[in-house]
């Protein structure tokens, strides 16, 4: 039997942070006159939790402080985790409630509740309270159960050739005509359908966030075909000169060769003590203009964990000692202090967020996800004098 269980959690936002954001509630809708926020917790188990087990629970999930009063009249805004996704958040913390012996919990997740004093069009004020790329608003506690909705697995499905573009519509797949092009004449080649599964893998190949098909394919210049593809002639500088790398290019990292230094951690016998050995580095570098321009803090989170998850798994492992996050971005136009250069706005996409957004959120992203795995982080920024907001998130690791 599967249960959901909710219980309060403590104060989202700090005053100076419900300060910032009223005005910009209040630039929408001038009637809206107070805001609050605090954390909702929402766990699904298995069984029904004994009283020691809910008590356990209870003492997990009571951290910060205590949250303010709603006042009546306030218009509700739950913000969540996207539906159908499960968020970095609910990991750790399903992880350590089973850790802590409680077998019964299926999942946990977290919402952010906002009360809104006098809004007049609760739309208007959730479009400015989430990240429409990665949460959703939910009106009401009870929706919630929509977090944890288990969908069976469904057959593979073929899609005629002749619906490829329809398919490219309803299964949101951004294939542009040319592929949709390829893939009929491939699949025409081979006298069969593709299936729902492989037109989706074929588009996740060839997302903005990883084009490997076009490093390793045939690269035509000029009409004549080159002895080596993008990627090989990336590598061409470490094979003509491999003097002081242990590995390069494997799962996107590589190692230097390191020298023998002394180390402090636990032997064999469980004691603590400095080990002199040799010791390594491994660089990483990842670039995270997608998500990260659009959702600046998870995205730029997202980016610093991948790079960690990089490094370890490049050879037997490394562990993570120092990052350093940079960015790339056009002018801040800080308002109130707009700056002489910056007087020409020069626009940018709707769906990318302002230069100033990525750079008051994305590195509190980056040196969070840091600082959960006991690493310290450097910051480096860097604005060109002209152009559209474009952002870099490259993390270093030695």
């Amino acid at each position: 039997m599967q249960k959901l269980l909710q219980f309060r959690g403590a104060r989202a936002l700090q005053e100076f942070r419900l300060a910032k954001l009223l005005p910009q509630l209040q630039s929408a809708q001038p009637g809206i006159r107070g805001l609050s926020a605090e954390f909702r917790h929402f766990v699904e188990v298995e069984a029904p939790l004994g009283a020691q087990e809910e008590q356990l629970l209870v003492r997990l999930l009571q951290y910060g402080a205590p949250p303010q009063a709603a006042q009546p009249g306030d218009t509700l805004c739950l913000v969540v985790p996207r539906v159908g996704t499960i968020s970095p958040w609910s990991s750790k913390a399903t992880d350590i409630a089973r850790n802590c012996g409680l077998a019964k919990v299926r999942r946990i997740e977290r919402g952010t509740a906002y009360y809104v004093r006098g809004a007049a069009h609760a739309a208007q004020v959730a479009a400015l309270l989430h990240d429409r790329m990665t949460e959703t608003v939910l009106s009401s506690f009870e929706e919630a159960g929509q977090l944890f909705q288990h969908v069976a697995p469904r057959s593979l499905e073929h899609v005629p050739l002749g619906a490829l573009e329809e398919a490219n519509r309803s299964l949101g797949l951004a294939l542009s005509e040319d592929e949709i092009a390829y893939l009929r004449a491939a699949y025409g080649a081979m006298g069969r359908d593709p299936t729902d599964a492989e037109l989706t893998m074929f588009a996740q190949a060839n997302s903005e966030h990883c084009r490997h098909k076009i490093f390793n394919a045939e690269w035509i210049v000029d009409g004549r075909k080159q002895d080596q593809s993008l990627f090989a002639m990336i590598k061409h500088t470490h094979a003509a000169n491999p003097r002081g790398t242990v590995l390069a290019y494997a799962d996107n990292a590589a190692i230097m060769e390191g020298r023998l230094a002394r180390r402090f951690y636990a032997g064999a016998d469980g004691v603590y003590a400095p080990h002199s050995e040799r010791t390594h580095t491994v660089m990483k570098v990842e670039t995270h203009n997608h998500p990260t321009a659009i959702a600046p803090f998870p995205g730029a989170a997202t980016g610093a964990g991948g790079e960690i998850r990089d490094e370890g798994a490049t050879g037997r492992g490394a562990k993570p000692k120092a990052g350093l996050v940079g960015y790339s971005v056009s002018h801040l136009r800080i308002p109130g202090m707009l700056q002489p250069w910056e007087q020409a706005d020069y626009g940018k996409p709707n769906r990318i967020v302002s230069a100033l957004a990525i750079m008051l959120e994305g590195p509190i992203g980056a040196a969070a996800f840091n600082n959960e795995f006991g690493r310290p982080n450097s910051l480096l920024k860097a604005a060109p004098p002209s152009g559209p907001s474009v952002m870099i998130c490259n993390a270093l690791a030695m």
